[in-house]
């Protein structure tokens, strides 16, 4: 190695550590300055808003995400089998109880309902009826003519019976008088069960012909309650048969509402509490109702209880399968810690709070419960009479110096908590 290559690297040996000299004199001159800053008294401390955290009672309220249902739906058919003459509604058509939805075409069913007529006036001719009243079965006309023919040939066989005991008969015409007195006897018995059997085929040709009327009167298909068409099925002209469905039907006012509350709440809620809820399609507007079933058991699942409730709808605004956000005011009260949701920072899965001892913010851990309004429940990690930071906590550290400001307390109004 040359001495003039030597000479070159300690020269860029010497100004690289003056470099490094220069540069750590700089770090320390601004080191110093912080330093200064951060403890040079109360005048450089951080300015912060401070509450007193103070208990607070709240009435617990259910937050919960339902289901908007009609209260009742049916898909309407068709009970006999014609061909559709007119529609009498269609969607979105309201209508009242027993109003007609269809009309089918009744001419075969009217000819069928007078032949069974015609069978029925038949067989009341037959029994000697002559009026709306029913003779007894010993009051039809061939009853009346077995009956006499009856009592004749029981004379008849008592006067040959006496002829024959004193010798003025001959045995053969006893014989005939005794058999015309079986025949007679037999005829009557035949009578009684035929006129029987005509009475009861009165009864069932009563029933057809009341079929018949009931099948030409169902040619006109009515809805079964007040409600509106949600759809329609058949068209005019088309044939339908027995259980043919012709339109879908929705009760719209009440509505009926599904929902699932923790378990927790189980002893809070009952029946006839008030909820109030919220769709997207009328964000501003409030809708109340009441509570109206409770399941009885827990789904293992969910860990939750299904509930049903009713609410009013007498507009038609709220259509069935909405979504609706769900608030339920519960019996239950607890004494809680509350604190503004601006005072907790999420830190790395933890939630943290400073509170303010000495002019100095101390960061601590807490433990959350429910969201009521603008505020959050503290669970665990601070006690009544705390002092805390209630806003801009992002800027702080553990141990900085504060200035601190005092703002209203915490929990100084009664509120009412919603839930999970």
């Amino acid at each position: 190695m040359s001495f003039r290559t030597l000479s070159t690297r300690t020269a860029a040996v010497v100004s690289l550590g003056a470099a490094a000299l220069a540069a750590t004199v700089l770090v320390a001159s601004c080191s110093g300055t912080a330093t200064g800053k951060s403890g040079s008294g109360s005048g450089d401390a951080v300015a912060v808003n401070v509450i007193e955290v103070k208990p607070l009672e709240i009435r617990r309220e259910i937050e919960a995400v339902g289901t908007l249902g009609a209260r009742d739906e049916t898909v309407v058919s068709s009970e006999v089998e014609a061909r559709v003459a007119r529609l009498a509604a269609d969607m979105g058509d309201h209508v009242a109880a027993n109003a007609p939805l269809v009309v089918l075409d009744g001419e075969k069913l009217r000819y069928r309902a007078d032949e069974q007529r015609a069978a029925l006036e038949q067989t009341k001719a037959k029994l000697g009826a002559t009026g709306p009243e029913l003779p007894t079965v010993d009051q039809t006309p061939d009853v009346l003519s077995a009956l006499a023919r009856r009592n004749e040939a029981e004379q008849f066989a008592v006067r040959a019976r006496q002829l024959a005991a004193k010798n003025l008969l001959p045995a053969q015409e006893l014989e005939r008088a005794e058999t015309e007195l079986q025949t007679a006897r037999a005829a009557h018995q035949a009578a009684v069960a035929s006129a029987r059997n005509l009475l009861a085929e009165v009864t069932a040709r009563e029933a057809t012909l009341n079929r018949a009327t009931r099948d030409l009167q169902d040619a006109v298909i009515r809805a079964p309650f007040d409600g509106v068409v949600a759809e329609r099925l058949v068209s005019p002209g088309q044939f339908v048969r027995v259980q043919t469905p012709v339109m879908r039907l929705v009760r719209l006012d009440p509505l009926r509402l599904t929902a699932e509350v923790p378990e927790r709440f189980a002893p809070a809620i009952r029946v006839g509490h008030t909820l109030s809820l919220r769709v997207d399609a009328f964000p501003d507007r409030a809708v109340e109702g009441r509570v109206t079933r409770i399941s009885p058991d827990v789904n293992l699942k969910s860990r939750a209880f299904a509930i049903e409730g009713e609410v009013p709808n007498p507009d038609g605004a709220l259509k069935p399968g909405t979504f609706a956000r769900v608030r339920i005011v519960t019996d239950r009260v607890d004494r809680i810690l509350a604190l503004p949701v601006t005072a907790v920072q999420t830190r790395y899965g933890r939630s943290v709070i400073f509170t303010v001892k000495d002019r100095k913010a101390k960061e601590t851990e807490v433990k959350l419960g429910d969201r009521i309004g603008a505020n959050v429940e503290v669970l665990q990690g601070l006690e009544a009479g705390d002092t805390i930071v209630s806003d801009g906590v992002e800027a702080l550290s553990d141990g900085l110096a504060v200035a601190p400001r005092t703002k209203p307390a915490a929990g100084a109004k009664p509120a009412a908590g919603g839930t999970r």
